[in-house]
């Protein structure tokens, strides 16, 4: 897989399994507007296998019946049962607004306390159904916090710095 910056792959849907006896099979949007999936072109599965998905019918506000030309039987889809989509970072569009900004720009930045501190680096921005969390791999090991504007008052992508709020007790065996 690409590793730099702009060559970083990102989420943007998951296989969500085979309809019928054509090879038409369903997938759920993750982007913003659900259709935009669509615009991408080809999709990867993290194993490099690609799909060029086109909309059939949507079945729900991010569900869409599509087809590819890489699938032509139900038997297809079993290689992408449940397989995350992926595209280059460097197809999404720019944001909008200076504090707009995609949690995959985030990994890799190095992470200071409002002390000035260095505290390590953003390892990902994982959402285990309660809300989104921000891990950092510290020296101590990996700390998670919640990522909200009191844990994370500041971002700056140009500097390559984010900004987190310590607390007692936040360390990396909490």
């Amino acid at each position: 897989m690409p590793s730099s910056p702009d060559e970083r792959m990102v989420v943007v849907a998951q296989f969500a399994g085979s309809h019928g006896v054509r090879g038409d099979f369903k997938i759920r949007s993750f982007t913003d507007d659900p259709e935009a999936v669509f615009s991408y072109g080809r999709l990867m599965t993290k194993e490099g296998k690609a799909l060029t998905p086109k909309p059939v019918r949507q079945v729900k506000p991010a569900l869409f019946l599509v087809r590819a030309t890489e699938i032509s039987s139900p038997e297809d889809c079993d290689a992408y049962k449940g397989a995350l989509l992926l595209v280059p970072r460097s197809a999404l569009p720019d944001t909008d607004d200076e504090d707009d900004f995609y949690v995959e720009d985030l990994v890799g930045l190095r992470a200071v306390s409002t002390a000035g501190e260095d505290v390590g680096r953003v390892k990902a921005v994982p959402n285990y159904g309660a809300g989104d969390l921000i891990e950092l791999q510290t020296a101590d090991g990996p700390l998670l916090l919640p990522f909200t504007k009191a844990s994370v008052p500041g971002i700056d992508l140009a500097a390559g710095v984010v900004t987190v709020e310590l607390l007692e007790g936040d360390d990396a065996a909490s």
